[in-house]
């Protein structure tokens, strides 16, 4: 029965704060609220599983007709559907220059308008504030645009896990020393013998409002200098658990004793903050970094007079089936990516593990190398983001490295990936320091192995990274032909059998490419034996499931998913409902900026109401986005839906009439 957890939600919900996070991809969003009197409305119980399925929320079924905004200087500065539905929302406001940075902000204050974070020298600020103070704002000739603080997440993480490494590489005297790798991430484990003498720098920048703390050491909003990039401090732990391990794992990957640049040096910056709400993260507590964070740290790399190879980002937000560099956040970051490019420095972006046929922001930013994940037996992993815009996959499946308390450990996902790559470049900027680093990146592509698989209707061709072959310069190799790509299943595959020496020989080297001779200062870092001491915590983790859209041949109504979601009499488990409802964060404008549906509860109540023309349409929109979930659906009708979902403008009648039309 899934009744008692949802009624320990209902309860939750009516002690939540109005303005508290809504969302694990936005957490400034606040809970939709239907516009009644100025009375304020007892709270009332929610529906038993016995009720009529036509019951919902008790709500009174007028509504106040949509006010069309004031024309004027500010239209088309603020991000549509910016705090639509009331409350007060966290956003960045884009400036003209950073001069104007101090007088726009005190200006702001003035205006009641809350200024949380300046960054120096930045042309942009934070703020809070309501749609109406935040329009206000926009009139100011010195703001050119207004958005939300977007959010991104560690990407997910897999089962079935073993070590993987480049030992071929580092025989021939490849380690990467000399060259550093910017891990942006949760933070590291300083103190781990992966990482032992060479963290040569530390940054955090972890934004922080209400429900969300800094994972800073000092408890600020930034700190500079070693030790700010901490993945032992006691924010960092939950339950017994260090929430901060993904940055440990993937720095041990790219640099680590045991990784890819066991040479190479490392610059760790957090950008995480920390979220104690169960119906944000679906769990106690989670991770998210803001945008602000994002910019703050890609900024202080570019600022870095270490010999950077390149930056590491394991971490995704909404999904995109092209190249998004013409979308308001491509055009945010890709200047900075192209900035790091111009000093030398690739920006590494994990794919995403969505099953899409696509890539996760910011890896679908055309100078950005966005990465996918192949497993053991040379195929595409089944939870790896792929197509046009993916550039390179890289094992992403069953990776040992490093996390907190000196310990190893094993995941798979793209965020795994990622990190092969930004090792195996800082391997090839050692080798060839003055090989401008995009011809760099294109011998990885142009070496790599090439995998031929179709996506979205068209053939695609991408290459399997093969550091060895970019070392040696080698010439391309066959192509490998993919299988239609298959969703993968809920379960862990079994593990293999280690009695069965069967499968392919090791191909031989082309004897016609020259082996690089290893140099007096290229001498190969022996890897030393680590002694991992596993916790009973450890043990008891249970392995993370991977998040996938569904193949599903027939779609849902909105009464069948509501009772998917709340009956026992449901046939879809709760861990892929609740991955659902994660895909749809991921993909929708509406779910995470406007309508709080993150949790098996909240959405409950959004397939259930129906009582306005919001609600209605916000019911038939999350239906849809299920369906599309589910596999049965695309996104068409959604998008225009949503539009109107998203538009102060929008009358009772166009709502209704879209999702009519979404149905």
């Amino acid at each position: 029965m899934r009744l008692r957890p949802l009624i320990v939600s209902t309860i939750a919900l009516a002690l939540l704060p109005l303005s508290g996070p809504a969302y694990a991809e936005d957490p400034t969003s606040t809970p939709t609220a239907p516009v009644t009197s100025p009375v304020t409305s007892p709270v009332t119980a929610e529906p038993t599983p016995g009720a009529p399925s036509g019951e919902g929320p008790a709500e009174a079924p007028t509504e106040a007709p949509a006010e069309a905004p004031s024309e004027g200087p500010a239209e088309g500065k603020v991000e549509e559907g910016l705090g639509v539905d009331g409350g007060t929302v966290r956003a960045i406001v884009e400036l003209t220059e950073p001069a104007q940075n101090a007088p726009v902000a005190t200006q702001a204050a003035a205006e009641s308008v809350d200024v949380v974070l300046q960054p120096p020298s930045q042309s942009f600020m934070v703020v809070e504030g309501t749609s109406e103070e935040l329009a206000q704002l926009a009139e100011d000739p010195r703001v050119t645009s207004i958005h939300r603080d977007r959010t991104y997440s560690p990407l997910d993480l897999g089962p079935n896990l073993t070590l993987i490494g480049a030992d071929q590489a580092h025989a021939k005297g490849f380690t990467g020393a000399g060259q550093a790798v910017a891990v942006l991430d949760t933070g590291i484990d300083r103190d781990h013998p992966w990482f032992q003498n060479r963290i040569v720098d530390e940054a955090c920048f972890s934004a922080v409002q209400a429900g969300v703390e800094s994972l800073c050491p000092n408890g600020q909003t930034s700190q500079t200098g070693l030790g700010s990039a901490d993945a032992m401090t006691p924010r960092c732990l939950a339950g017994g658990m260090n929430l901060c391990e993904h940055g440990s794992h993937v720095a041990g990957i790219a640099a680590g004793t045991g990784g890819v640049a066991p040479g190479a040096n490392i610059i760790a910056v957090q950008v995480f903050s920390r979220v104690d709400d169960e119906d944000i993260c679906g769990e106690p507590s989670c991770l998210l970094a803001f945008e602000s964070s994002l910019r703050q740290a890609m900024d202080y790399v570019a600022a870095s007079t270490q010999p950077i190879a390149a930056v590491n980002l394991s971490l995704g937000g909404e999904l995109s089936e092209t190249d998004c560099d013409g979308t308001e956040e491509g055009s945010i970051f890709k200047p900075k990516i192209d900035a790091l490019l111009a000093k030398g420095i690739a920006t590494v972006v994990a794919a995403g593990n969505e099953y899409f046929e696509g890539a996760s922001y910011p890896a679908c930013i055309s100078s950005a190398v966005a990465v996918g994940a192949n497993d053991n037996s040379d195929a595409i992993a089944d939870f790896s983001n792929r197509g046009a815009v993916v550039d390179l996959f890289a094992p992403g499946v069953d990776v040992e490295s490093a996390i907190p308390d000196n310990q190893t450990t094993v995941f798979s996902g793209t965020s795994m990936a990622s990190p092969h790559v930004a090792g195996a470049l800082a391997l090839m900027k050692a080798a060839s320091p003055d090989t401008p680093m995009t011809d760099l990146i294109n011998t990885l592509k142009s070496t790599g192995r090439p995998y031929a698989y179709e996506a979205n209707g068209t053939q695609v061709t991408t290459p399997r990274l093969d550091l060895a072959a970019a070392l040696a310069g080698a010439a391309p190799q066959p192509t490998v032909s993919q299988s239609p790509p298959t969703a993968p299943t809920e379960d862990p595959a079994p593990e293999p059998d280690p009695s069965d020496s069967s499968g392919p020989s090791p191909e031989p080297e082309d004897p016609g490419v020259p082996e690089p001779e290893p140099t007096s200062s290229s001498e190969p870092i022996p890897l030393p034996t680590v002694t991992v001491t596993v916790t009973v915590t450890e043990t008891a983790k249970a392995p993370a499931q991977v998040c996938t859209r569904g193949t599903a041949k027939k779609k849902l109504t909105a009464a069948k998913w509501a009772v998917e979601i709340h009956r026992s009499s449901g046939t879809i488990p709760d861990a892929t409902l609740t991955c659902y409802l994660k895909l749809i964060g991921k993909s929708s404008k509406v779910f995470p900026e406007v309508t709080k549906a993150s949790s098996l509860g909240t959405a409950y109540r959004v397939l259930k109401n129906t009582k306005t023309s919001k609600a209605a349409l916000d019911s038939a929109l999350l239906t849809a986005w299920l369906n599309w979930a589910h596999g049965t659906n695309g996104t068409t009708k959604l998008t225009a839906a949503e539009k109107v979902r998203l538009s102060a403008k929008a009358s009772a009648s166009a709502r209704r009439k879209a999702a009519k039309n979404v149905a």
